[in-house]
């Protein structure tokens, strides 16, 4: 999650925010938060907004045009599952706290949906791979019946005896 949207959430400016985590720098090691990239940050910024409607889109511009007028000095930083936990020891707010515990089951949900997904997509996979060499097979045999030089002979022949 991003730090101006984490700060929205807990209600609280995006720069104390981010000062409270610069304060308690060793409980946010790399794999609980990091800065964007300028890459990074515009490719999440199209990202956001082809997956917003028209009246989001505006909005989260908006928010976009006002976060980045008030940090030209930085990119954003970004928090991991594991950093979002972490911001319930750092913001010491009941809101804080009753927000890491909806933010954390949230990811659960996420991660159950994930894996389910990657489940059926085994299952299509597979399915695939079956019908695939069924129609393989289905394939082959019609050719073999089609090919002249396997054809049966079918009807009555007449031999060439004489009475």
């Amino acid at each position: 999650m991003i730090d101006f949207h984490l700060s929205e959430l807990y209600n609280v400016e995006t720069k104390a925010l981010n000062q409270a985590v610069k304060r308690n720098l060793k409980r946010f090691p790399l794999d609980f938060m990091f800065q964007l990239t300028e890459k990074e940050w515009r490719a999440l910024k199209m990202a956001m907004s082809n997956t917003l409607t028209n009246n989001e889109v505006d909005d989260m511009w908006s928010q976009i045009v006002t976060t980045s007028k008030r940090r030209l000095a930085h990119l954003p930083y970004a928090f991991t599952e594991q950093g979002v936990a972490m911001l319930s020891s750092v913001l010491r707010s009941d809101r804080a706290i009753d927000l890491n515990i909806v933010i954390m089951r949230a990811f659960v949900i996420l991660r159950q949906h994930l894996t389910n997904y990657s489940e059926l997509s085994q299952r299509i996979t597979s399915l695939e791979k079956q019908t695939n060499r069924k129609f393989k097979d289905i394939h082959d045999a019609i050719h073999h019946l089609m090919s002249t030089e396997n054809a049966p002979e079918i009807g009555f022949k007449q031999s060439n005896r004489n009475p």
